[in-house]
């Protein structure tokens, strides 16, 4: 017998029915026609063209300052506690009956002329053609931080757990699959968008110097990053923290090899000029204890050089860069540098060797013109070293780092400490013109300290500009190193000049060599100086 099962026959019916499904299908379409809107207002509907490319839109109208963007940057992108590619600052100004408080939300700016780029001297940063688009190479980077330094708008930053920089790209990944970047996606109030810009229009923009009120000029890099308010900020506005004053990073290890480099070429550049103006016999013992001396120090300054690098195994990657960046070129200098110094050390000891073994005098004078011609390229090559040296600096467009100041300063090191070693060691040989070497070395300190005090005078500038900080930083919070920088520098130059003007003796050679240590130290107090003291403009920031 059949048995009925109403519950059975009603499932059957209502699988055979389709409504829900078209119910379910209509809604989702809805759905996606809604995100289809949504998208379209927050990223492009089509690719850059050529001479075009991607940017960033921020509607300061909008933005709350609510910092949804810069934890879904931190999020989404797997960032370290801490870490973020995105920064909120604030702006203030206006009246003191209409006081005007806007906050700011920043990342890369994906310029059309990236210094990061330009700087890196391991390739490790690329424009896309087709997007315009910034990325940075984690697996190239050696972690030098150049860009660092180069970025005017303090974009990249250093992740000291795996020793590289990172950066935004603004979730490249996202966009190609045709979805907004993490923080476009997260803001409520809709005040990040992507938008697609002309380069040629953002170029001819950065020509008027504006871009945010205390931010960097335009000029320098061209940000492609737009802003833009129905309310115009008032003519005052500034950034919150425009007029705090901090110090930079020190770097160490940059401080120790700038000063070692310029010792070492210093060195080797008096040496050629008292060689060319002594008599000859004279000359081979001198040569070979600046030349073992030099050499010392050359390899020191190369060493701490590598201890700046967050993966120091990959330094051999630092002459990729050699066609755009001046730390390829550096590095290419000074590593020619070291060889011929090497080479130089070991013929400065042939005409002992000649003579031991009875070598016909002819070849051993073939040998000393050799030497000297090593050590000639030796003291040139070190001068485009340091030129290069001054370039890493000078390009960054930084005042404090102008090419007068830098040049000077790196200039001075090398004359100052040159002549220290060379009035140390010849006194050391008992010749006569030590105490002449000793009063030269204290002359170009005197005139190397007068130049760097020359900051001190923008202390009366009414503009509270980048040199105005720098000088506020040096006679405040770094004033105990910049005291310790002028007494080291006087005192040893003081020292070093009492002691070489009496008789080689094994008392004053001690001190002379101590006066030399004391001087080193004060070049090491003003290398730290050039860059903590830096303080250049910046994007806006919060109080802290």
């Amino acid at each position: 017998m059949a048995v009925h099962l109403p519950i059975v026959d009603q499932f059957l019916r209502e699988q055979q029915d389709l409504r829900a499904a078209l119910r379910f299908s209509s809604a989702h379409s809805a759905l996606k026609q809604q995100e289809a809107r949504t998208y379209g207002e927050l990223i492009p509907l089509t690719a850059p063209r050529p001479g075009e490319q991607y940017a960033f839109h921020v509607d300061l109208d909008a933005c709350s300052g609510c910092k949804a963007c810069v934890v879904a940057c931190n999020k989404l992108n797997g960032l370290d506690p801490g870490e973020g590619f995105r920064a909120v600052g604030t702006i203030v100004g206006g009246a003191r009956g209409a006081p005007v408080v806007q906050t700011v939300t920043a990342a890369c700016h994906h310029c059309v002329d990236p210094a990061c780029a330009k700087g890196c001297p391991v390739g490790a940063y690329e424009k896309d053609a087709a997007t315009g688009i910034v990325r940075h190479l984690d697996d190239q980077c050696i972690g030098c931080q150049y860009c660092t330094l180069t970025c005017p708008y303090e974009v990249p930053k250093y992740n000291a757990r795996l020793g590289i920089v990172r950066k935004c790209d603004m979730c490249s990944g996202r966009l190609a699959e045709g979805e907004a970047p993490a923080c476009v996606q997260s803001c409520p109030n809709g005040a990040i968008t992507i938008r697609v810009v002309d380069q040629a229009q953002a170029l001819a923009d950065a020509q008027a110097d504006t871009f945010l009120p205390g931010a960097p000029s335009p000029g320098l890099t061209v940000p492609t990053t737009t802003y833009t308010s129905k309310r115009p900020l008032p003519r005052d506005a500034l950034p919150v923290d425009f007029y705090a004053v901090r110090p930079a990073a020190h770097h160490l290890p940059l401080v120790v090899m700038l000063v070692l480099t310029q010792l070492a070429v210093g060195a080797y550049l008096v040496d050629w000029v008292l060689r060319a103006l002594r008599p000859e016999a004279q000359d081979a013992a001198l040569h070979r204890a600046h030349s073992l001396t030099a050499l010392a120090l050359a390899v020191l300054a190369l060493g701490a050089a590598t201890l700046h690098l967050g993966r120091p195994l990959y330094a051999f990657r630092a002459v990729l860069g050699l066609r755009t960046s001046w730390m390829s070129r550096e590095i290419v200098a000074f590593g020619v540098f070291a060889k011929l110094a090497v080479l130089d050390a070991a013929l400065s000891v042939a005409p002992d060797f000649w003579e031991r073994t009875g070598v016909p005098a002819a070849l051993g004078a073939s040998v000393d013109g050799l030497t000297r011609g090593v050590a000639a390229a030796a003291s040139v090559t070190g001068l485009v070293g340091l030129g290069c040296s001054a370039m890493i600096y000078i390009v960054t467009g930084k005042a404090f780092w102008s090419a007068a100041s830098t040049g000077l300063r790196f200039l001075g090191t090398t004359a100052v400490l040159g002549l220290a070693v060379a009035a140390s060691l010849a006194l050391l040989g008992g010749a006569p013109w030590a105490g002449s070497l000793a009063v030269s070395a204290g002359a170009f300190l005197l005139g190397k300290v007068l130049c760097e005090a020359g900051v001190l005078t923008h202390l009366l500038d009414k503009q509270q500009g980048p040199l105005k900080r720098t000088a506020l930083l040096v006679v405040g919070e770094l004033r105990p190193v910049a005291l310790g920088r002028l007494a080291l520098g006087v005192f040893g130059a003081a020292v070093l000049v009492a002691a070489t003007r009496g008789p080689s003796t094994t008392a004053s050679i001690v001190v002379a060599v101590a006066a030399l240590c004391l001087l080193t130290f004060g070049e090491l107090l003003e290398r730290s100086l050039f860059f903590t003291a830096l303080s250049s403009p910046r994007m806006p920031g919060g109080l802290r």
